[in-house]
């Protein structure tokens, strides 16, 4: 599997959790970011197959 593609299930999760206990304010920010970092990722992986 992808390492773009962990990383997002990652996130989501990561995410879903922050929202669902709001006292872990800090794990939905590192979800996020993981989100954001994971898809950069993959459009750059994208970027590079198409040249």
């Amino acid at each position: 599997m992808a390492l773009w593609l962990i990383l997002i299930i990652i996130a989501v999760v990561m995410v879903v959790l922050g929202i669902a206990i709001e006292a872990a304010k800090i794990i939905l920010w590192i979800g996020i970011a993981l989100l954001v970092i994971s898809l950069i990722g993959w459009l750059v992986g994208r970027m590079r197959s198409r040249t």
